[in-house]
């Protein structure tokens, strides 16, 4: 079954793997920033939510300046801020809508596999015990 075409932004990382680096970070400054501006509007302090999510207020602090921090304090955060459905929202249920179980004549698919045309890059095969 063909995928729809869909541009979502994302660099090519075969091509230029530090323009996916930099993506990240500014992904990263601008939830910080957003997670700040959110704890602000609710008049809540740093400490205040660090209590409330267990995380340390360093931790929350590094989540604001978009230097990073583990995906459970990030979901700490937003489940204290009660914003968790906004993050349910962000990936879809990926189920297959009933005009695809048609033509998959009722089967899902179970795994991924390259399109027409995809060939792999052609890569060193070498045996583990090899390395010295």
């Amino acid at each position: 079954m063909l995928m729809p075409n869909i541009n979502y932004n994302v660099p090519d990382m075969s091509t230029n793997p530090d323009s996916i680096i930099e993506t990240v970070s500014h992904l990263e400054t601008q939830l910080g920033e957003r997670l700040a501006r959110l704890r602000l509007s609710r008049n809540l302090t740093r400490a205040q939510l660090a209590k409330e999510t267990g995380a340390s207020s360093r931790t929350l602090a590094r989540l604001e300046a978009g230097e990073g921090a583990s995906l459970d304090s990030f979901i700490r955060v937003l489940l204290a801020l009660n914003m968790e459905s906004n993050l349910l929202a962000m990936l879809p249920d990926p189920a297959v809508r009933p005009i695809e179980r048609v033509k998959l004549q009722g089967r899902e698919r179970q795994r991924a596999r390259p399109m027409q045309g995809e060939t792999k890059p052609a890569s060193e095969w070498a045996w583990g015990d090899d390395e010295e």
